[in-house]
């Protein structure tokens, strides 16, 4: 035995036989309080013994007939364990026809030839000894019936009859168990082992009920192929009878199994340690259970309780001991044993009268520590005998604690189901008895939970993509907080692409394997909270598989295929295209689509195409790759099923017809040979159908027609089995000619200085030979009225499309004098032109005059100097000058108006007030009204010397510069006034007249044709204007 234990060593290790140490052993505990024992333990040595020899007979069989090899192994201690092997040590394969039992024998339920071997083995492997036992290999042979009928005939003469049996089946025979009932007893706990094993051909199928009830659920195992019933955790509710059915197609047979739960002995109340004060009352009580039901029976220190010393505070009553007013000399040990014949329970029971003031084992100012909202619980563990009564205090001078919010444990522990912030403090325990009295202070500290306030979201991330999780926390300033982050409740793979920051969890590069749920976990000391989402990595489905063509008809055929994995996105559809492998080889064309819950689909074919197919997935992410092509399917030849489309006659020539079509694309020919049947004829002429047989082109050209004239035209397809459906007709024409005539009787209309009205009379439709298609209306300027020079003439163009017979010319110059001719137009071109028309527009005022320059300031006088108007638009009149004084508030004093004679350019104003700024506002008038005016400003000098100084300024080179740079400035900025005021090419005068412009003229609409389409022609005149 250990020195100080009470653990017994036994070592065979040096020498000894384990033999010798079989036996029941137990342990006593013994001091001067009493003994206490322990449960017997068995030592027994493990066991392995050798298999007795016998002499093995080979088996022979008959085909169909059933087999049973006996294994027979040694009995060993543990049992060992049985299985069948060949001489190469390979397993003996096992099936619903050949398996082993329970009891290592190998059953057979019908042999078959298959089954003849010489080496069938039987092991025993007898684990606590790590050896296996081998059996003499058994010998099975098979007589075939063909092989046993050669026998007999060879034996046989003759003249003998001869010939046995064929196979026959035969219904279910049990092998195991034999008879119709038998029994089984299981003990309460243990696993129930029920087997039936069956003979017959074709092999039986065994099944299993419970007569009366229903096989428990969650505890009951089939194994062996379902010859074995297995229940674990049995209980005496199991027992009952157990029915195992053997069927085949030419019967059944059945057996039943009663089985009876017994139970050794089990623990209802065990015994428990008392502690009693002297005088004081108690009981120790055992209850247990069993099947049968077990015998109570008591020790005291080891000796049964009958013949151990007397104590007259102690009355055994069945399974209870009743101590009455204990004594010290009452101390002691008892033992309660609970035995049936399964097997027996043994507990001690310490019985300890004491005499004790009271203790308390609680360190004293323990810090307790909790989370607010949650329970705290103060311990005050004690000791003392009378049990001391415990009452607890907050504070130094704080009263009792007492009500709802505290609750109260035996063990003097003081529980704050919800402890808050204003539970912080210091609380006192109070344990008192009789024998004294005695107390402890601990401390209790309410710390701020800890939270986290932004939590992580669910995501949907594309592959490839980034994505993050917040995880924001907030918590108590006396905590240190840490933060982990799990995926799938385990560690982040060690990964670079997962970045983890102060409150965000970032992953890089997402692919599939991250797809899953991500938590945040935050600790304290005190208390732990997390949160988690789920992360969705989404992709383009992966294409579909196994594509599979059946039901294959002259126009139809089934496709069935598997889907690929939608990767986290639904499939919304499928696409199917196909190739032509006849006629377009490597081109795939869209056959349909269907939704992503079929994978089947019916589909239409056409004759004379060799088809393959292939399925593309489609998700919101995207489409999949095309899944590889299916097998090629060629469908049979037939006639057209169509006529070529958008068929047209357009002459090119006046004297031709080209006749035009789409040709059908190479699945539409429907089979070899494809040609065309091209069909015309004058329409409203009672002519026949002129017919030609073309090869596979799209344009005929029939030569030799009228100029346009209408023709009905067909083309029909044919090939090598025949020709398409009748074609429908339709119109068209030969080819145009120009344009015969001129339009007659032009008339303009001028409405104002800048727009005229056109008018013609119609040509003759005869005339046109061809399509009308409009008129164009050619005019240019010939001169200005009011100036001759050579000039570059523009020739515009409007044309007016349909039979318009009117239009307006708009952005005339006034007064000028303009020509203009009209022409008809169709498909082929222009016809001739109608005699000049001469027109003048009307004088309209002028533009602003070219430039005003002030000069030679004196104290009384200024000179001005003046250029004509670039556009006079008429005979100037006269210039109209305005001018008004500015004072330095800038405030404008009366104005003065001159009008001055047309053929003057300059003029002095005298009579000035002197160092005096003035504006001028001038402009040009014709008879019509005044044109834009131009303004400057202008000042009088102060004296004579100031003039001389200003003249000395004036040839400093500082102010030269300065002066060039405000020219240059000015030029810049008039740059930008005349291209915004002549914006659209027009003049200031004309801007003015369009303001007040003939509400006739609006914006020029293509349906309406009355401003028609503008072009420009330019060209040099010689002629003076």
């Amino acid at each position: 035995m250990k020195p100080n234990s009470g653990t017994l060593v036994i070592n065979i290790m040096n020498g000894g036989k384990a033999e010798a140490y079989e036996g029941v052993y137990q342990c006593t505990a013994r001091n001067e309080r009493g003994a206490a024992i322990s449960n017997n333990i068995v030592i027994r040595p493990s066991r392995s013994p050798l298999w007795t020899k016998e002499k093995l007979e080979p088996n022979q069989v008959r085909e169909g007939d059933s087999l049973v090899l006996h294994c027979r192994p040694p009995v060993g201690l543990p049992p060992p364990i049985i299985f069948w092997m060949d001489n190469a040590f390979q397993r003996l394969p096992q099936s619903e026809r050949v398996s082993q039992g329970l009891n290592g024998d190998l059953y057979f339920s019908n042999v078959q030839p298959e089954d003849t071997r010489e080496d069938y083995i039987c092991y025993a492997r007898f684990n606590h000894t790590q050896t296996i036992q081998q059996k003499q290999p058994i010998s099975v042979k098979v007589f075939s019936m063909d092989s046993l009928n050669d026998t007999i005939a060879a034996n046989l003469s003759d003249t003998d009859i001869y010939g046995a049996k064929p196979v026959t089946e035969r219904q279910p025979i049990l092998l195991t168990p034999t008879g119709s009932t038998s029994t089984k007893v299981e003990l309460r706990g243990n696993v129930l082992l029920l087997e039936c094993i069956a003979a017959g051909l074709p092999t039986p199928v065994i099944h299993w009920i419970k007569e009366g009830g229903e096989l428990p659920a969650n505890r009951t195992f089939f194994e062996n192929f379902k010859k074995t019933l297995k229940i674990i955790d049995v209980s005496e509710a199991d027992s009952g009878n157990y029915k195992c059915i053997a069927r085949n197609i030419l019967g059944s047979a059945h057996h039943v199994i009663s089985v009876t739960v017994k139970a050794a002995p089990y623990w209802i109340t065990a015994p428990r340690n008392l502690v009693l004060s002297p005088g004081e009352d108690g009981t120790l009580i055992c209850r247990a259970n069993g099947n049968p039901k077990p015998n109570i029976s008591w020790l005291a220190n080891g000796v049964p309780i009958a013949i151990a010393p007397e104590d007259p505070s102690r009355k055994v009553d069945g399974d209870t001991i009743i101590f009455s007013h204990v004594q010290e000399r009452s101390s002691a040990v008892y033992q309660c044993n609970a035995s049936n014949e399964y097997g027996y329970l043994l507990a001690n029971a310490f019985v300890n009268v004491l005499a004790e003031p009271p203790r308390i084992l609680t360190p004293a100012n323990k810090l307790y520590q909790v989370i607010a909202d949650s329970p705290a619980l103060l311990d005050c563990a004690y000791f003392g005998s009378p049990k001391p009564e415990i009452e607890w205090f907050k504070g130094v001078k704080g009263s009792i604690l007492r009500g709802s919010e505290y609750v109260f444990h035996d063990n003097g522990t003081l529980e704050i189901p919800v402890a808050q912030k204003d539970s912080t403090g210091t609380y006192t325990c109070v344990a008192r008895n009789e024998l004294g009295k005695i107390q402890n202070e601990v401390q209790l500290e309410v710390k701020d939970p800890t939270m986290i306030i932004k939590q992580p979201e669910y995501k949907v991330i594309q592959r490839y993509g980034q994505v993050s999780f917040e995880c924001i926390i907030k918590h108590d300033s006396t905590l240190l907080p840490t933060v982990i982050w799990l995926k799938d409740n385990d560690e982040l793979p060690d990964d670079e692409r997962f970045l983890v920051g102060k409150d965000n969890l970032t992953i890089m590069n997402v692919t599939d394997k991250d797809d899953g749920t991500y938590t945040c976990i935050v600790n304290t000391t005190l208390d732990s909270v997390s949160a988690s989402a789920v992360l969705t990595v989404v992709a383009r489905p992966n294409p579909p598989f196994d594509l599979e063509l059946t039901g294959q008809l002259e126009r139809s055929v089934e496709l069935s295929w598997i889907p690929g994995d939608e990767n986290n996105s639904p499939i919304t559809n499928f696409v199917i295209e196909y190739e032509d492998g006849l006629h377009e080889p490597g081109v795939w064309n869209y056959q349909t689509e269907v939704p992503g819950t079929q994978t089947t689909v019916q589909l239409k074919l056409s004759p004379y195409v060799n088809y393959s197919f292939r399925v593309i997935a489609v998700n919101e992410i995207g489409r999949s790759q095309p899944s590889e092509p299916s097998e090629q399917y060629l469908t049979k030849s037939a006639n057209p099923d169509e006529n070529p489309s958008n068929v047209q006659g357009i002459g090119s020539e006046p004297d031709n017809l080209v006749i035009t079509w789409e040709s059908l694309k190479g699945f539409q020919s429907n089979g070899p040979g494809l040609q065309y049947k091209v069909s015309w004829r004058q329409k409203d002429v009672d002519d026949e159908w002129t017919s030609v047989i073309v090869a596979n082109v799209s344009k005929y050209i029939v030569s030799g027609t009228p100029t346009f004239v209408p023709y009905e035209i067909k083309v029909q397809a044919l090939n090598d089995l025949g020709y398409a459906p009748e074609p429908s007709e339709v119109i068209g024409h030969s080819g145009e000619d120009l344009p015969m005539v001129a339009p007659g009787n032009v008339q303009v209309h001028v409405i104002n200085s800048t727009l005229a009205k056109v008018h013609w009379d119609p040509v003759p439709l005869k005339t046109v030979r061809g399509h009308l298609q409009g008129y164009k209306v050619y005019y240019w300027k010939v001169q200005s009225l009011s100036r001759r020079s050579r000039r570059h003439v523009e020739k515009k163009i409007l044309t007016f499309r349909g039979n318009k017979t009117f239009g307006m010319l708009p952005g005339l110059e006034p007064y000028s004098s303009y020509k203009l001719n009209v022409r008809v137009v169709n498909g082929k071109g222009e016809g001739p032109a109608s005699p000049d028309k001469v027109f003048k527009t009307p004088e309209g005022v002028p533009s602003s005059p070219s430039f005003l320059k002030i000069t030679n300031p004196t104290l009384d006088s200024l000179t001005l100097e003046w250029g004509s108007p670039t556009h006079p638009n008429g005979v100037l009149t006269s210039y109209i000058l305005k001018f008004q004084p500015i004072n330095n508030t800038h405030e404008l004093g009366p104005l003065v108006e001159i009008r001055i004679p047309a053929n003057e350019s300059s003029l002095i104003l005298k009579n000035l007030n002197y160092s005096t700024r003035y504006k001028f506002y001038f402009n040009a008038q014709t008879s019509v009204g005044s044109g834009n005016q131009i303004t400057e400003e202008a000042v009088t000098i102060m004296d004579e010397a100031m003039a001389s100084r200003q003249v000395d300024i004036a040839t400093q080179g500082w102010f030269i510069g300065l002066m060039c740079a405000v020219a240059l400035l000015i030029l810049i900025l008039l740059i930008v006034c005349f291209i915004r005021r002549n914006k659209g090419g027009k003049y200031p005068v004309k801007e003015k007249e369009d303001a007040h412009a003939d509400p006739e003229i609006q914006p020029m609409k293509e349906d309406d044709g009355t401003f028609g389409e503008y072009r420009l022609f330019s060209f040099v005149s010689s002629a003076p204007f």
